[in-house]
């Protein structure tokens, strides 16, 4: 039985109301579209700041009519008591996707990482606490291990923190953890590590780096390589990442826990400047300029916690994830 066809048994038995916040986000649109075809009913709030409404449409050819019906879009703000409240009432599970992401931008606008990504979080936090929702899953990521060094990364050890992205991170485990404790609150976090696939935004100054590189490679456009491309990093296909939501709000053993999620492997930038070029079929050497403040050098997850307390099983290596990515790309 695949991880899904028991996640599907689990919900069958109790279907839920779900709220996913950033839903028109890369990773939130693909969060709603699992939960709709597992016959879920869903709440998305999103503010459109990062988000495109192209990602919601997007995913309505893969349900049917009824599945359609059981979505209900809120345009609103993680950062607006309001809008929260609004999107928690009668919610069973909360699945926090929004987020200003990127190292350089928190760097630019220190603030707005604040605003969203802390405030946002305290937000979400209280009006659940208020709607009495069973449980909040939210995103955290490897950032907050800093400067450490020891590879793989495990959960209780983490270094000093390199950006004010990561500060933010860091301080939503410490309220996750704080209001676990004040008010009894279940809640989960999910460190993610690289993740990437369809519906990543390629364009703009902060677009990550996969997306980036191929669309230069399928339009011809020149690619760069921050450093000397021997860097390393955890790439996580998105379809993994959503196996640990819906695996983080549904299993017994998570709350209170905060875990990496993560293929538990190592990729650097060459190979995989390499395996894009074998994909879209252009051989053009990426360029190389200065590595980026705030960038560690190597990450690697432990991914073993999540293996005995979720259940959870990478079920997409990168070189799968890249082949579907690239499709998807090239279809668009």
């Amino acid at each position: 039985m695949t991880i899904y066809e028991k996640l599907q048994r689990r919900l069958r038995r109790s279907p839920r109301k779900w709220l996913v916040t950033g839903v028109a986000g890369f990773i939130g649109s693909h969060i709603v579209e699992k939960l709709l075809q597992l016959n879920q009913k869903v709440v998305g709030l999103d503010n459109f700041s990062t988000g495109k409404r192209a990602n919601l449409e997007d995913l309505q050819g893969s349900l049917n009519a009824k599945q359609r019906r059981a979505f209900r879009f809120i345009e609103g703000d993680i950062t607006s008591e309001t809008d929260c409240k609004k999107a928690c009432r009668g919610v069973d599970y909360v699945l926090h996707q929004a987020a200003l992401g990127s190292v350089p931008r928190s760097f630019a606008d220190p603030l707005s990482t604040h605003l969203a990504n802390t405030t946002g979080f305290l937000q979400i936090l209280l009006a659940a606490q208020k709607a009495k929702v069973k449980r909040v899953v939210y995103a955290s990521s490897s950032s907050v291990y800093g400067d450490e060094k020891t590879l793989p990364k495990k959960e209780e050890k983490t270094g000093a923190l390199l950006s004010p992205y990561a500060v933010s991170k860091m301080v939503d485990e410490m309220y996750a953890h704080v209001f676990g404790i004040g008010y009894g609150q279940e809640i989960v976090g999910l460190r993610y590590f690289n993740v990437f696939g369809p519906r990543q935004d390629p364009e703009g100054p902060y677009a990550a780096v996969i997306p980036q590189w191929m669309i230069g490679l399928l339009k011809g456009k020149p690619t760069t390589v921050n450093g000397d491309g021997k860097t390393t990093r955890d790439f996580c296909y998105v379809a993994n990442v959503i196996q640990a939501n819906l695996l983080a709000a549904t299993s017994k053993a998570a709350a209170g826990n905060v875990y990496n999620i993560a293929n538990g492997k190592r990729t650097s930038l060459n190979n995989l400047h390499r395996q894009l070029r074998t994909l879209t079929g252009n051989k053009t050497k990426p360029e190389y300029r200065p590595f980026r403040e705030g960038d560690v050098k190597h990450s690697l997850a432990d991914i073993s916690e999540a293996k005995q307390d979720l259940d959870f099983r990478p079920t997409h290596a990168i070189e799968e994830g890249l082949e579907f990515t690239v499709e998807w790309y090239k279809q668009k």
